[in-house]
């Protein structure tokens, strides 16, 4: 593992989130649940589809949701 990796995700995330709120110059966002969701969702499915060699049910009970739920996903981040 290298060093980045041993960081948490979540120390990303707030990092990530405070850099973007000081960028944001008095401007007042929006929607930013689903901003951050969708900077986030993608590149999950990406690589857990590539984690299990692209099997959805795999991908599906690892992530935790239904297959249905998965190929929606999918189909919404292109990645079908």
């Amino acid at each position: 593992m290298t060093g980045a990796s041993r960081i948490p995700l979540r120390a990303h995330v707030e990092a990530a989130l405070e850099s973007y709120f000081a960028d944001l110059d008095g401007e007042v966002p929006v929607d930013l649940y689903d901003l951050v969701i969708g900077e986030v969702e993608g590149p999950l499915l990406a690589q857990v589809m590539t984690y299990v060699k692209g099997n959805q049910s795999r991908a599906a009970a690892l992530l935790g949701i239904s297959r249905g739920t998965l190929r929606t996903k999918l189909k919404a981040h292109a990645l079908l």
